[in-house]
């Protein structure tokens, strides 16, 4: 398909400025090959002073650079990673050679590093090593002006990687050393790439500092730089010759790096940017497995899973129920700061966390994982406290949102990483691996990265990562977020069938009503921080105590005061109950929106709560219309009617309508 994009004319005083700046650098350069004698070019070139000059720049410039890696790089991570007083001074520290005169550089290095010195005597003194005018005086020189390209490189591209792959890694067992090397500078490879290739060639056209610092002694300190200096007093042409080598060295840097000046973090790209086509065939091995060990799902949730992901979470003839004895662990976690509460379950356990936006439950996930200065938890699995151990020792896995697949591992080496990290050995961790990915349907995927997977699979190799690390609590932030319905309902289904038999606690992170009836045992009702509710999900759906948590579920939720016949509605109003609550209780009115009816005329009959309003909204939700109703008299009320009463009635967007609950309808919780 082809692009069409708009051109613009640029205004003729921006266009000639630029016109001009580009002659101004491109002259110089063309002066360059049209002065260059090309019969005489190899001549030039391999003389012996020059030769010399070019073994003697690689030599420096390597060494620049080797000595950039083992500097710069942990400078870059500190700069792009760690919070500190005086950053600021510190990355104004590293700009500080691109910006200084070489020759200051020079002079710099000599009262720092020379004989006379701050620290050249006593290197000298000590070790016996003198720098200046002497071959390693030019390596420092050279490391001096090149590194802050490296540095500069490094940190963005190790500001554009997302934590949470770090962080993840460190949730499977993997120290801060192991996650750098395995995770950290595999991801920002391109920027290391482009900030190595800059430095080196900045050392090797490295001058200034060089000839103020270690001088210009052939064989010793005269790099090819120096060396066209020398050849324009004698050898003008030669020198012309020497600058195009070092010209085309540069532009050959430039020209491979195409601008990427500060890398760009290994990414996957959208799964489902894929062919529907790719789904389809990698679902279809899955579905023609029969389940083995599916537990039965709760409310209408469970039968959507299961009914959409038939044999989604199956495990394959011959596959051990479990690679390996998960032990039971029961959890007991005080949490304070930002967060202010107490948590105790049972081994087996699934605790669905909910709340709106704000509430506390993405930082709880983190005190929980030692990785948020907001809360701090007091925390015990089993009988281990792990309250003081860091993040990679305390067995506490965490699946964040996007699940945080490692782009460069294949989905087995994402799996087996937890299990590498404990130092399982690789043959073994990879044998568990595949059965945990067969275990969730996924073990035929095993050798694609994730940027080769659809959303739903790379869901369940993040689960299977998750479990294969042996975690004794696992975490999930909304892992299903990002999936479309039908994905979400088979790996709903998937996930409810292996969390069944997890020996610890299992967090989920969720604001899918149905992820939290059908996959928890409870369900954690965050507010500011606090527990609002803490109840199984059939409690919590019958009497939820907090309006946020009412919506979610698809109610009508009005608070309120208890009067002697039912309520004084916050926003005015009042609203008859068939069982009131004692008098001046703060409580929270609950009204399904199937025992709201819909009128074009003030009903007659039995019902207590009339209102007259006007259509605001009307949705569809599976078979049923959910009619949004706005009143003078009353909060907004949603209805939920058929397609044929909706058409019946004639409702279209600002229809004036009455509704009317029954008192009996009305359920009051106490808050």
């Amino acid at each position: 398909m082809s692009r069409h994009r708009t051109r613009t004319r640029p205004p003729l005083t921006l266009a000639l400025p630029a016109l001009l700046a580009v002659a101004f650098l491109l002259l110089p350069l063309v002066g360059i090959l049209s002065r260059t004698e090309w019969g005489e070019l190899g001549t030039h070139l391999t003389s012996p002073g020059v030769v010399e000059a070019l073994r003697l720049s690689l030599f420096v410039s390597l060494w620049a650079l080797g000595l950039s890696l083992l500097l710069g790089v942990p400078l870059a991570w500190l700069l792009a990673r760690v919070p500190f007083k005086g950053k600021a001074f510190v990355r104004s520290l590293v700009l500080l050679p691109m910006v200084l005169p070489p020759t200051v550089g020079g002079v710099a290095l000599l009262l720092g590093f020379g004989r006379r010195g701050l620290l050249g005597p006593w290197l000298e003194g000590t070790f016996g090593i003198t720098l200046p005018f002497h071959t390693s005086g030019a390596v420092v020189a050279a490391t001096f002006v090149a590194m802050p390209f490296l540095v500069i490189s490094l940190e963005g591209a190790l500001g554009g990687l997302k934590q949470s792959y770090e962080e993840t890694a460190a949730s499977l067992g993997a120290s801060p050393v192991r996650v750098f090397f395995t995770v950290t500078l595999p991801m920002v490879a391109p920027g290391l790439i482009a900030g190595a290739a800059l430095t080196w060639a900045r050392a090797l056209g490295e001058f200034g500092a060089t000839i103020t610092f270690a001088g210009n002694l052939p064989g010793t300190t005269q790099t090819l730089p120096l060396q066209v200096y020398l050849l324009l007093q004698d050898e003008p042409e030669a020198a012309t010759s020497v600058s195009l080598l070092l010209l085309v060295i540069a532009m050959a840097v430039l020209i491979a790096l195409r601008g990427r000046w500060t890398g760009t973090p290994v990414a996957a790209r959208p799964a489902e940017a894929q062919a529907p086509a790719d789904e389809a065939a990698a679902a279809a091995p899955e579905t023609e497995r029969t389940p083995a060990g599916a537990l039965p799902t709760a409310g209408a949730g469970g039968g959507a899973g299961a009914g959409a992901g038939a044999g989604a979470g199956s495990i394959p003839a011959g596959v051990p129920a479990d690679p390996h004895d998960s032990g039971h662990w029961p959890l007991h976690a005080e949490v304070t700061g930002f967060n202010e509460l107490t948590l105790d379950a049972d081994p087996g356990t699934t605790i669905a966390v909910v709340g709106e936006n704000g509430a506390g439950k993405t930082t709880l996930l983190r005190a929980l994982l030692g990785l948020t200065p907001r809360a701090h938890a007091e925390l015990r699995l089993g009988d281990t406290d792990v309250t003081a151990l860091p993040p990679h020792k305390r067995q506490v896995a965490w699946v964040p949102q996007d699940g945080a697949l490692f782009p460069h591992l294949s989905a087995l080496a994402n799996t087996a990483y937890g299990l590498r990290a404990r130092r399982v050995p690789r043959a073994e961790a990879r044998r568990e691996a595949q059965l945990w990915l067969d275990r969730l349907g996924v073990g035929h995927l095993a050798a694609r990265k994730p940027a080769q997977l659809s959303g739903g699979q790379a869901q369940r190799v993040a689960l299977a990562r998750a479990l294969a690390a042996r975690p004794r609590l696992l975490l999930l932030d909304e892992p299903l977020a990002a999936l479309d319905q039908t994905t979400r309902a088979r790996v709903r289904h998937t996930l409810r069938t292996h969390l069944a038999g997890f020996g610890g606690v299992c967090l989920i992170v969720t604001h899918d009503p149905v992820e939290a009836v059908s996959l928890a045992d409870r369900v954690l009702v965050l507010a500011d921080g606090r527990t609002l509710q803490d109840a199984p999900p059939a409690e919590v759906t019958r009497h939820p105590r907090s309006p946020w948590v009412a919506r979610m579920l698809g109610r009508n939720a009005w608070p309120g005061t208890a009067s002697a016949d039912g309520l004084v509605l916050s926003t005015g109003g009042r609203l008859v109950v068939a069982e009131a609550l004692p008098e001046g209780s703060r409580a929270l009115a609950i009204i399904g929106p199937e025992a709201v009816s819909v009128h074009r005329d003030r009903p007659a009959g039995s019902p207590r709560n009339v209102w007259q309003g006007s259509v605001r909204e009307i949705t569809a939700v599976g078979s049923r219309l959910r009619v949004l109703v706005g009143s003078a008299e009353a909060p907004d009320l949603v209805a939920e009617i058929t397609p044929e009463a909706a058409a019946e009635l004639g409702l279209v967007d600002g229809t004036e309508v009455w509704t009317s609950v029954k008192a009996t309808e009305v359920t009051l919780v106490e808050l």
